[in-house]
């Protein structure tokens, strides 16, 4: 009998490794690197001995000798990397099937230094984890693609480079934890940017009429004042959307004089809005005109990474770390091809399924006349070539429901509709516009007798064919936007037919700043620029929000001050770092180097030494930089206010953000984001008080005790804090105010939490503290809350353990305890006793079971 031959196929995950060995034949055996199993050292325990003292050490990269990596293999990873060893003793072949992107090819590559495998290797890469993409793949097997594995090493090498030089300048000069990289800096300086736009926006104030008109036969409909006299009223347009100012040649028109400019807007003011209701109530209207024209929506195309992240964001509110990672698991379970493409592009035999499916769950006429083909905008050679789709649209949501869980189910549904809605027909409808004439009296002391004319517009939408709708109607950022876009329909009206106003309005329209990024708009717009790549997105938006850069409110993305120090310090002595065009340059760059057509080395020189035209990062960073100029941001007209003696600034300091004036400081609330802090609020906290406060010093510690505010209100804090350590926080209880906090009961509050003493029963340490929600008990993972504030420095063990008890009160409010006995433990109300099931954990039973 022949003998099997043997392989190893190695993928990233174990999950992706399960879906893999049900479709190998006998013979194959898989197995996952968990990632990467080498990288640059991210500590110095992880930098040989050897290396350990030369300047370059500290980067990882031999900066002298051609930029050469220092590459090691994590303790974490040692273990699965000799268990990949010991997987190829007994194998005849080798398949490295890690994912067909840029970061898969080089875990391929690390791979195959680290293992140094003695029998053949080839790479094997697929779109999707099918039974046909699996035995095609190994039936067109290939080697490694060095170009994408030196892109990706060029690409790591930049980012480290960028990091470790700049990082710690942010440190000294801001504060310890930041960091700076090649993306995620210029990503914080967009958000800044917006909400120094949203700072310097003056809100305006502009008037118009909605009439409720009604036909002979009863139909009514709303319309809006759209000109007067002959001149077009002020909209929304008219203002710029940077400043919310109206632009120039815009302004007022006194009722009976010729305007200037018959094309220019006309604002309209508040008493002249009510002044005009009143004018045109014994006024006659009839209709203008009625316009009709025929429109027709195509779909979008299937996602890309970059689409499927924002639209889930849209849609479904998922942050973009959290679809990639259900996107990834779809993947590895084979449910939809590889979830990071710029592609837009689907394959043939994927369309022709496509449009099958479509003919059976919608019929024939829902689909499109011709197979739609998607132009993609990809420029790497080294992305994957098809669009996000499910692996079949024969497996449709419905058939998952069993299989998925639910957020599961919810972005396959997404990702399925979007891909059937991408083939089917286009919706086609009609839009309808009534123009309404009527008259208004007169102004009084207007110097024109007759009246004025007045033009009100309605606008309508049908839908006479919904076709690609059906399945699928793209998400806004804008909720009011959306529900302009539905069905509004109309009543049949003719021209110079008779109207009545039923109900006449003034409408007042303030100009909005701009919208502050959500993770959606924000990924749009780095993907607009060019800048940083799909793969990244997810990351990048999660670091800046562990950074402390930004913050979410609701589905906003808000900078903190510490994200205007860190920009401000970066466009002063930094500016190409942070510059668009030059990021997105650096991103055209390496996939230069991942075609071939550019060095990566001269590249690197280049950008890190610099040559006659440009300063290099490590000159750069040789610069001196005032700290404290760095730190300290001028709010927006201070000097315009006649307080340039004494400049308003938001100074970012050692305990966070405050206010100064001169000598005067106050402390800024942590839920008032920077774009709504303006001069008047300003000066509103600072008359209120400076802070932070000492209080005095700790006799037992020497740290100052401090007076502060946050966002939950005000506390008090033991010190500053030292290196990654934070200081000891307490909120104020309940009764206390800043005002009468001495420095007795601070430290009083700082003592907390207080360790009861040691249950005799499970030899755990009881701990009474007060928390956001209350005065509380706890005994390893069992909290009980308190009754009264003062308990939680009074109350006895004793007492404690008999709290801990307590599970909860029964429908008939009996208190429920779980007590320990002879023969082990039991739950009684006082009056019944049940023994707990043999084997059950104490520790997991409740009021409930």
């Amino acid at each position: 009998m022949a003998r099997v031959e043997k392989s190893l196929v190695i993928v990233e995950s174990p999950a992706k490794a399960r879906t893999i060995a049900a479709f190998l034949p006998e013979g194959f055996k898989v197995e996952a690197s968990i990632g990467h199993i080498r990288d640059l050292p991210t500590s110095a325990a992880e930098i040989p001995a050897k290396v350990k003292k030369e300047p370059w050490a500290r980067l990882g990269i031999d900066v002298d000798n051609d930029f050469q990596p220092l590459y090691v293999v994590p303790a974490e990873k040692k273990k699965q990397v000799q268990k990949l060893k010991d997987a190829l003793d007994d194998v005849d072949m080798l398949y490295l099937a890690t994912d067909e992107d840029r970061e898969g090819e080089s875990i391929s590559w690390h791979l195959s230094q680290v293992l140094r495998p003695k029998v053949p290797q080839r790479r094997l890469v697929f779109h999707e984890i099918t039974r046909e993409a699996i035995v095609d793949a190994l039936a067109h097997p290939r080697e490694l693609d060095e170009r994408l594995v030196k892109a990706q090493e060029t690409r790591r090498i930049l980012d480290r480079l960028y990091g470790y030089e700049i990082s710690p300048i942010l440190w000294r000069k801001i504060r310890p934890r930041l960091s700076a990289g090649r993306v995620q800096s210029v990503a914080v300086r967009l958000v800044v940017d917006r909400a120094r736009q949203r700072q310097r926006f003056v809100r305006s104030t502009f008037w118009d009429l909605r009439a409720t008109f009604a036909t002979l036969a009863g139909e009514t409909f709303e319309a809006d004042l759209v000109t007067l006299g002959g001149q077009r009223l002020v909209a929304g347009r008219d203002f710029d959307p940077a400043t919310g100012e109206l632009k120039p040649g815009a302004g007022a028109t006194p009722d009976g004089e010729e305007p200037v400019d018959t094309k220019a807007p006309r604002l309209l003011l508040e008493d002249e809005a009510r002044s005009l209701v009143e004018r045109l109530r014994s006024g006659e209207f009839r209709v203008d005109g009625v316009e009709e024209k025929p429109y027709t929506t195509y779909p979008s195309p299937p996602f890309t990474t970059s689409t499927l992240q924002q639209e889930a964001n849209r849609k479904l509110r998922f942050g973009s770390r959290r679809t990639m990672q259900i996107a990834q698991r779809l993947y590895e379970n084979g449910h939809i091809t590889y979830m990071r493409t710029d592609s837009t592009t689907l394959a043939d035999s994927a369309v022709a399924h496509i449009r099958d499916a479509i003919k059976s769950s919608y019929g024939a006429e829902y689909l499109s006349r011709q197979p739609r083909q998607y132009q993609t905008k990809v420029k790497n050679a080294q992305e994957a070539h098809e669009a996000i789709r499910p692996s079949s649209v024969f497996e449709t949501p419905r058939e998952l429901e069993r299989q998925l869980e639910a957020d599961e189910l919810r972005l396959y549904e997404l990702i399925w509709k979007r891909t059937m809605a991408c083939q089917m027909a286009e919706a086609r409808g009609h839009r309808i516009s009534v123009r309404v004439r009527g008259e208004a009296t007169p102004a009084v002391g207007a110097q024109a007798a007759s009246p004025i004319e007045a033009i009100f517009q309605a606008r309508g939408k049908t839908i006479e064919f919904p076709g690609f709708l059906r399945a699928y109607a793209e998400g806004s950022d804008d909720p009011e936007s959306e529900l302009a876009e539905q069905e509004v329909l109309l009543p049949r009206v003719g021209r110079d037919e008779e109207l009545e106003a039923r109900r006449l309005e003034p409408r007042d329209h303030t100009t909005q700043p701009p919208p502050r990024y959500t993770e959606a708009s924000l990924i749009k717009e780095l993907e607009t620029r060019g800048i940083g790549r799909p793969s990244t997105y997810a990351s990048i938006i999660d670091t800046i929000q562990q950074r402390e850069y930004v913050i979410k409110q609701g589905n906003a993305l808000v900078p903190t001050f510490t994200a205007f120090a860190v920009v401000k310090l970066l466009q002063k002595h930094f500016p190409d770092l942070v510059d668009f065009d030059f990021t997105a340059r650096m991103e055209d760059d390496l996939d230069a180097i991942s075609l071939g057509s550019k060095d990566s080395i001269p590249y690197l020189k280049e950008f890190y030494f610099g040559d006659r035209d440009r300063t290099g990062l490590h000159e750069m960073t040789q610069q001196d930089i005032d700290a404290r100029d760095s730190c300290t941001i001028p709010l927006d007209g201070a000097e315009k206010e006649g307080t340039n003696d004494a400049q308003v600034t938001v100074r970012v300091g050692r305990y966070g953000p405050y206010l100064e004036r001169g000598e005067q400081r106050a402390a800024i609330p942590e839920d008032l984001p920077p774009d709504e802090l303006d001069l008047k609020r300003a000066l509103e906290l600072l008359e209120q008080g400076s802070g932070p406060r000492e209080l005095g010093v700790d006799p037992g510690t020497g740290k100052p005790v401090l007076l502060r505010s946050g966002r939950f209100g005000p506390y008090v804090q033991l010190g500053d804090a030292e290196g990654d350590e934070k200081p000891k926080m307490k909120s104020l209880l309940p009764g206390m105010t800043p005002d009468t906090v001495t420095l007795e009961q601070a430290a009083r509050l700082l003592s907390l939490p207080r360790d009861v003493g040691v249950d005799p029963e499970s030899g755990e340490m009881v701990v009474a503290d007060y928390g956001r929600y209350g005065p509380y008990l706890k005994r390893g993972t069992e909290t009980r809350s308190l009754e009264r504030t003062e308990d939680v420095f009074e109350i006895g063990l004793e007492a404690s353990v008999a709290k801990l008890r307590e599970l909860g009160a029964d429908p008939a409010g009996n208190v429920v305890k779980l007590m320990a006995g002879r023969y082990g433990p039991y739950v009684t109300d006082g009056t019944t006793n049940a023994s707990l099931p043999r084997g059950a954990d104490p520790g997991t039973v409740t009021i409930a079971n």
